[in-house]
């Protein structure tokens, strides 16, 4: 349900995203200077928790192999947040990451965290937008100095299949 801000209703906020999707990624490789690299994927989306949360899986179909990929959504309804997991088949035993948190305002959902990369303190930014049935629209950044300046290091574009 669509608040008054245009915002949507907390659990409900995910709902666009239930379904199967064809992902096109553009990801930033560190290690070439920030050479984007690009590749298809797949994902799916459905609901737990009575809708108060919901897993997405991913297959990525990069050009040496297959990797896999899941986020884990739950829904704080005292807090009015979300809180987002991921997990990584390259390396599924790791500890999880510090969720990202946050909500969607006028139809963009913006979620941060603050993690350790490579050995540094990161601010992270997830941002969901242009979030209509067909399609929607993800994206990554890192922040080394507290959010001041941002760097867009993976983007996927969703399309839906079904």
């Amino acid at each position: 349900m669509l608040a008054e801000t245009g915002s949507l209703n907390g659990p409900s906020d995910f709902d666009f995203e239930f379904g199967n999707w064809r992902v096109h990624h553009r990801v930033k490789n560190a290690s070439t200077e920030g050479a984007w690299k690009e590749f298809e994927g797949t994902s799916t989306c459905r609901p737990l928790m009575d809708g108060s949360g919901n897993i997405e899986e991913h297959t990525f179909f990069r050009s040496d192999v297959n990797t896999y990929g899941l986020a884990l959504r739950v829904y704080d309804k005292e807090a009015g947040l979300w809180a987002i997991w991921w997990v990584d088949s390259r390396d599924p035993h790791l500890k999880l990451d510090p969720p990202m948190k946050g909500r969607f305002e006028n139809g963009v959902g913006t979620f941060y965290a603050d993690d350790i990369i490579a050995g540094k303190p990161t601010r992270v930014r997830f941002i969901w937008s242009h979030t209509p049935p067909a399609s929607a629209h993800w994206e990554q950044a890192f922040s080394a100095d507290g959010g001041e300046t941002w760097d867009t290091n993976w983007v996927m574009e969703f399309e839906r299949i079904s």
